[in-house]
């Protein structure tokens, strides 16, 4: 090995290896699983500096798991699918097909440049009939099991992309990526009745190992609340119903506000053009309910009255932009004095605001004692719920219910390029395909043209005598939201999942951003409990342990191509190696915190590679098995510090994927060496103890750096299989990681005045003795003024002075 180190050549050679011999090829065993799986990327064309850090992560564990005895799957697929591959392909007048395939091909190469042990032959891509035709399939056996429905919905449209967005997707009004101002349409749509599993969804979020604002991100998305509907009669005879979780506050109602595309603002806005331009201007306005909240209360006055269930009052009721149609009924009670929102829009309008709820200031919306309420004055808010929830329901104008946020999930887009959905209509009555009907395969493109959506395409959909295809394609979230089953069985073309995911399931982490907390999860976790549910997986929970990485900064910033802060991952590959990278990446934050991209770190980096190297360069380790006797302290404070180190690596490793210190005390390790242990006069005992350090250091940077390790792993060791190297794992002789002695702080009046280095053996009396021989202490204390001392065993020693 008596060569410079030179990252290139020995990452090639090693990566060559592992290949050859399926290295990583994770097969069905009596081992014990672990499932590792890291977000898998949309196939753009290039590794961003995100995908280097999360990947090097999911890696780092999976090789650690790996050396631990584990039977590790680490698989790897593409996200394939989606709108920009579409417009790039529309851009260049090029199949996204081949678009979408020349972009695998290049990311796979950096993926496999970065030294990632993937097992590549389970490797999946959404865009594949291979994968599509069992995610039709699954659409199908959701539909067997009554959890498909087709209904008219209203949508966010984007009229350039044109296909529908989901409210996150709509920013200050305009489509995420066209940035074409969104309308509302209402369109057939094909739903997943992802309620239906509301209740579960929430009940089992507490059981799950995840990151607890991601929980609460999801228990608050699911938004189970306790309320209570009301009916009031209008004066066109017609009834409404509302929804409020404060029936306490019924008798505060001063007017009823409806959204915007309730039934009955449509029907009034198809006799009366004001009111139809009203609700056309409403509509131009985003609809997701944090950014209603925010924007300016607009309404109309409708020239219709409700009367009060409980006074018999007649009550305004108007058309309001901050009514939401998805949540509860889409009408709402207003009640200014007690929610801010109603409080705004009384105001504007100059709408009575009545109080019936104590309270020092309004808008008020905490509970407390009842007023202006009738018989329910003087009432605690919690037993006035009670009490009227008991009303409304002997006089039949109301019940007490439970709500959720969660609304089913629209899975059905406009688009080409995407999961075809597998319905053919007969007379307009959907036939849903199965077996050899599948896969539903996209139309092929020719060369020269662009993708249309599926709709503009007769080919595709006219089948002839009075039969047509559905034209809408699956959301990109459905390819998502099974993809980890999948992988298990990959190879099996015979069936979607079998005894291999029974095996594999349920993944044992998962790795991704923040960004992904809940749309994919969530949605990831309905599928398993349908799956489940159709017998096709066991267990409850698709992901044991969730890991959300922090960001890839650049100047304090997120790096982004419209900021023009990005860092291309290939330049520094090619110049620095892949284990420069992964160092760099681990040791400068924890993994769930962000990092701030550094040129001179990496430099830093890479100069401890190369120290590493010029450590163990021309060394073998031999005489590995005689251990010698004739230990003088240098060697033991050596070894305490080398089983020291294993014991808190392994510990950083296992229960705490903190691999910044794991790195910190390997380098700390080899700074221990004496100099004289690396000389040519070095003893057969300095020897042994520095090949001790270098021959756990291999295996302790080993998933973080594996190029290198392996390929000096297998000089040093010459005598072993190379393949062992990666199933084993360095043990720390307990013995010595327990020293004989330790520092003692020593304090007067609770300030530090003094350390010893104390013998265990010794007991309290004789501590005391030596800590007050210590020079300083003795300035600071007067042997007839000690009023008390305390002792915290094999810490510190307090000495109280009288004043």
């Amino acid at each position: 090995m008596n060569q410079e180190y030179n990252p290139q050549k020995i990452e090639k050679t090693v990566q060559k290896f592992w290949e050859d011999n399926n290295c990583y090829r994770a097969i069905k065993n009596d081992q014990k699983k672990f499932y590792c799986l890291s977000m898998f990327p949309y196939p753009s064309g290039k590794l961003h500096m995100g995908h280097v850090r999360n990947y090097t992560i999911g890696d780092v564990i999976s090789r650690y798991k790996r050396m631990r005895g584990f039977n590790v799957l680490q698989p790897m697929g593409w996200d394939a699918f989606g709108l920009p591959a579409e417009n790039a392909a529309i851009q260049n007048k090029v199949d996204p097909q081949t678009w979408t395939e020349k972009n695998i091909a290049n990311m796979k190469l950096q993926l496999k440049q970065l030294g990632f042990s993937y097992d590549w032959t389970k490797e999946l891509k959404t865009c594949d009939p291979n994968y599509y035709r069992w995610e039709q399939e699954m659409f199908t056996l959701l539909q067997d099991n009554g959890l498909v429905y087709k209904k008219k919905s209203l949508v966010n449209w984007d009229p350039v992309d044109k296909t529908v967005l989901a409210n996150e997707q709509v920013i200050d009004g305009k489509g995420w990526r066209s940035g074409a101002t969104v309308e509302l349409k209402e369109i057939d749509q094909w739903f997943l009745k992802i309620t239906d599993y509301a209740d579960e969804l929430l009940q089992s979020i507490d059981n799950l190992d995840w990151p607890e604002n991601v929980k609460l991100m999801q228990k608050n998305w699911i938004g189970k609340s306790y309320g209570s509907e009301l009916k009031f009669l209008l004066s066109n005879n017609d009834e409404i119903t509302t929804f409020t979780t404060r029936v306490d506050t019924i008798f505060g109602v001063t007017f009823l506000a409806v959204s915007p595309n309730h039934p009955m603002a449509q029907n009034l806005a198809s006799e009366n053009d004001d009111i139809n331009q009203f609700i056309k201007k409403c509509n131009e306005m985003k609809m997701a309910e944090a950014d209603m909240a925010k924007a300016e209360k607009l309404g109309f006055k409708t020239s219709v009255k409700a009367k009060h269930p409980l006074s018999g009052i007649d009550l305004e009721v108007w058309i309001a932009n901050y009514v939401l149609m998805d949540y509860g009924t889409g009408v709402v009670m207003g009640v200014p004095a007690h929610d801010e929102r109603d409080f705004e829009f009384a105001q504007k309008y100059e709408i009575p605001i009545k109080q019936v709820i104590e309270a020092d200031d309004l808008p008020s919306s905490a509970k407390g004692k009842l007023i202006n309420s009738d018989d329910f004055n003087g009432e605690e808010s919690d037993e006035a719920i009670d009490n009227i929830n008991s009303l409304i329901e002997k006089n039949g104008i109301g019940n007490s219910i439970i709500n959720y946020r969660l609304r089913d999930w629209g899975v059905s887009r406009q688009r080409f390029w995407g999961c075809p959905i597998p319905v053919i209509y007969e007379k307009d009555k959907p036939i849903f395909l199965r077996g050899d009907e599948l896969p539903v395969e996209l139309p092929k493109i020719k060369a020269g043209d662009s993708p249309k959506p599926l709709n503009q395409n007769k080919n595709f959909y006219d089948l002839g005598q009075g039969k047509s295809r559905e034209v809408d394609t699956f959301d990109t979230f459905v390819d998502s939201s099974w993809y980890y089953a999948r992988f298990t069985s990959a190879e099996n073309n015979k069936k979607a999942l079998d005894e291999n995911s029974e095996y594999w399931l349920p993944v044992d982490i998962y790795i991704g951003g923040i960004e992904h907390a809940i749309l994919h999860l969530l949605y990831s976790r309905f599928f398993h409990k349908a799956m489940r549910d159709m017998g096709l997986v066991n267990g409850d929970e698709p992901f044991k342990k969730l890991l959300t990485q922090g960001m890839v900064l650049k100047d304090g910033t997120k790096m982004s191509k419209s900021k023009g802060n990005t860092v291309d991952p290939q330049k520094y590959i090619d110049h620095f190696g892949a284990d420069t990278i992964r160092l760099y990446m681990m040791f400068t934050a924890p993994p769930e915190q962000s990092l701030e991209w550094s040129d001179n770190a990496i430099e830093g980096a890479s100069r401890f590679l190369k120290k590493f190297w010029r450590l163990c360069e021309n060394r073998t380790n031999t005489d590995y098995q005689n251990i010698p006797r004739d230990f003088q302290q240098s060697h033991l404070d050596l070894r305490a510090k080398t089983h020291n180190t294993i014991k808190k690596v392994t510990t950083d490793y296992e229960d705490r994927n903190s691999f910044n210190t794991v790195i910190a005390a390997i380098m700390e390790l080899i700074n221990a060496i004496p100099e004289e242990f690396k000389s040519s006069e070095a003893t057969s005992t300095d020897i042994f103890c520095l090949n001790e350090v270098i021959n756990v250091s291999l295996q302790m940077l080993s998933p973080i750096v594996p190029h290198i390790t392996f390929y000096i792993w297998t000089r040093f060791n010459p005598h072993l299989d190379p393949k062992l190297f990666e199933k084993s794992w360095p043990a720390f002789d307990q013995k010595l990681t327990e020293k004989d002695d330790f520092e003692l702080i020593i304090q007067v009046n609770g300030k530090v005045r003094g350390k010893e280095n104390i013998a265990k053996a010794l007991n309290e009396d004789e501590i005391k003795e030596i800590s007050l021989k210590n020079s300083n202490v003795r300035k600071h204390v007067a042997l007839d003024k000690i009023s008390k001392v305390i002792y915290v065993k094999e810490k510190l020693i307090n000495f109280v002075i009288e004043s």
